[in-house]
């Protein structure tokens, strides 16, 4: 089978690569165009997909407009009998029609659970203890398409979104050649989605990353780990931004003053609606990020600090 790539972050890469090893001809692979560095003298920076591409010996094409009739010429110049979509962007029918045998996706939740932007963010934040990868045939309609296979594993109690990923991206490289050769031998089962079974995973904003402190501690605990290493949850200390990075569940009992701090020698914990949630991990608005001990070995508490 003749195959093209589609993807863009480091989440795509073990799927790359799965695929070359076992042997399935890549002719194109398709990644967004390189990224301005912050200094104008630094040459853009390319995807993790692009750099891979390019040490395996592939051939790339960086794409901006994916609705362009220029990409889609070059697409149906390669003809091919599949178009794998790992991490990139929502393909217009004109394109995921393409190919002879279709062109699926691999998303990160076990649909029809979690259909959106982030599915592993908000597997975290709602406190699930499963989650896993799913293949399906691409459909107008995002993330409905009928599935051809799924993969799960457990959530660890205190994994951070980064680390989820992570090993979300090997289960997912497995998903995609399982599902590679299930397409080649016409051995593929499709299975209609439930749509009344469906939940959301929507786009992380500034507005739905903010911590609300009069939630529960467990729920705030889950929402840290869930934008953990990013985009980072965050609130205010004196008007002035503070990301948390990482946190810990203390206790889920006491019960006091919403957001307020209470000090160790090197040690903050924050009252939540219930419990205290102790921050290990943060960064203050204009300075680099620091542990809890750093940070408090620098700072001059008044005694009734409060995150809001």
């Amino acid at each position: 089978m003749k195959l093209v790539f589609m993807g863009t972050p480091e989440f795509a890469v073990p799927s790359l690569k799965k695929i070359v090893e076992t042997g399935f001809e890549i002719s194109l692979v398709v990644t967004s165009p390189d990224k301005p560095r912050r200094s104008a003298n630094d040459d853009p920076e390319p995807t993790p997909v692009k750099k891979t591409a390019h040490a395996l010996g592939l051939r790339v094409l960086e794409v901006e407009d994916i609705k362009s009739p220029d990409f889609e010429q070059a697409i149906r110049n390669v003809a091919p009998d599949v178009i794998v979509v790992v991490a990139f962007r929502i393909l217009p029918k004109e394109i995921f029609t393409i190919p002879t045998k279709g062109t699926f996706n691999l998303h990160a939740s076990l649909l029809p659970k979690y259909r959106g932007a982030a599915p592993i963010n908000w597997a975290i934040i709602n406190g699930e203890t499963e989650t896993g990868v799913t293949t399906f045939f691409l459909q107008e309609k995002v993330d409905t398409g009928n599935m051809i296979l799924k993969k799960s594993l457990t959530i660890q109690p205190n994994e951070v979104a980064t680390e989820l990923a992570a090993r979300l991206s090997e289960l997912g490289a497995e998903a995609v050649v399982e599902t590679l050769k299930l397409i080649e031998t016409d051995s593929v089962h499709l299975i209609q989605q439930d749509d009344s079974l469906a939940t959301k995973a929507p786009k992380l904003t500034k507005e739905n990353t903010r911590i609300d402190w009069s939630k529960p501690a467990r729920n705030v605990f889950n929402f840290i780990r869930g934008l953990s290493e990013r985009p980072t949850a965050w609130t205010t200390l004196d008007d002035k931004q503070v990301k948390i990075y990482r946190a810990a569940l203390f206790s889920e009992t006491e019960v006091g003053e919403v957001g307020k701090w209470i000090l160790g020698d090197e040690t903050l914990y924050v009252q939540c609606q219930s419990g205290l949630v102790e921050i290990l991990s943060l960064q203050q608005e204009g300075k680099k990020r620091m542990r809890v001990s750093d940070f408090l070995r620098g700072y001059r508490a008044k005694g009734t600090e409060k995150f809001v």
